[in-house]
């Protein structure tokens, strides 16, 4: 079984990558990948198992190149795509372009290839901010530019429902360690800040609602959704949990006791985005032990190069 993983090179792509290395089914693992991130991580320092992993430096726009790439793929994992959170308005036209367009690209591809199964990672962003809980019945709304490219992304990926099996997967937040990390998710942002800086900042009251989900629940998912036959194609949401802002910030204080929490226009109550976490993808093949946040909180800590040192500690030390 040959696999091509658009943006394999990315957060959720490296972990994709190591838990496929391990699948003796699959024969060939292609990265398709424009590295616009600038995060070489994958490629380096940790051996993976075998010789039947290759890189495609391509564009997801350049649809010559997919073809190409494509053409004897037997599953495509399409994780390509614009994300910069929270700055998730910032520039309308290149979320359109990737998100939207680049999947079109993908999708034209696609049917003119033999791939029997498709995976695309969208995002619960298409639900939009509202303070009732959705699931998989909820009509999409999406606020931001973000949102509304995801979703049309999805629409580009529903057409090909009837020709190969085609998974659309609405993750929530992801968190957690990868090689190829990502910070400007709220939790790594927040863990970051916490064991440098020791103070984060919490726009709003801190009441707002997220959902999120463990990279390595992700993963699992992505890596085991290609064996189970019994799953049918169509629309998931991929949810471990909802916190609140201030929940997760009181979290993050009992592995920092001494952080300090800077609350930024405090008065202001922003919207919630709480889904549903009994997905109807929840099935016994697919699960996978769900551990506590602060579990994964202190895993996330262990991966940490160093602690930091006061000035006078670090003289103290040398005085010694």
């Amino acid at each position: 079984m040959k696999v091509v993983i658009t943006g394999g090179a990315g957060y959720v792509g490296t972990e994709l990558i190591r838990m496929l290395s391990h699948d003796n089914t699959i024969s060939e693992i292609v990265i398709y990948d424009n590295l616009s991130r600038k995060n070489y991580n994958l490629f380096l320092s940790e051996k993976m198992i075998g010789g039947h992993i290759s890189f495609v430096y391509g564009d997801i726009l350049d649809s010559r190149k997919l073809k190409e790439t494509i053409a004897n793929a037997d599953v495509v994992y399409h994780l390509a795509a614009k994300v910069s959170t929270p700055f998730a308005n910032e520039d309308p036209h290149l979320f359109e372009q990737v998100n939207h367009w680049g999947t079109a690209e993908l999708s034209y591809a696609l049917e003119e290839s033999r791939v029997k199964t498709l995976i695309y990672l969208s995002s619960i962003s298409v639900y939009g901010a509202r303070q009732e809980q959705v699931n998989e019945d909820t009509i999409p709304n999406p606020k931001t530019y973000y949102g509304i490219s995801k979703l049309n992304g999805e629409k580009m990926i529903s057409r090909l429902g009837d020709k190969i099996n085609t998974y659309i997967l609405r993750c929530g937040n992801v968190y957690g360690y990868s090689k190829s990390m990502r910070f400007d998710a709220v939790v790594n942002k927040f863990m970051f800040e916490a064991h440098f800086n020791k103070k984060i900042s919490i726009q709003g009251s801190g009441k707002q609602q997220r959902a999120f989900i463990h990279i390595a629940r992700v993963s699992t998912v992505l890596a085991g959704i290609i064996h189970y036959e019994g799953i049918k194609s169509g629309t998931y949401n991929l949810v471990d949990r909802n916190l609140s802002v201030i929940e997760l910030a009181n979290t993050i204080k009992s592995l920092y006791p001494d952080l300090e929490m800077i609350f930024v226009q405090q008065d202001l109550s922003l919207k919630n985005v709480i889904v549903d976490t009994e997905t109807k993808l929840s099935t016994d093949c697919l699960s996978s032990t769900k551990t506590k946040l602060l579990e994964d909180l202190q895993a996330f800590k262990s991966h940490f190069s160093f602690i930091p040192g006061s000035m006078q500690e670090v003289q103290e030390n040398t005085m010694i």
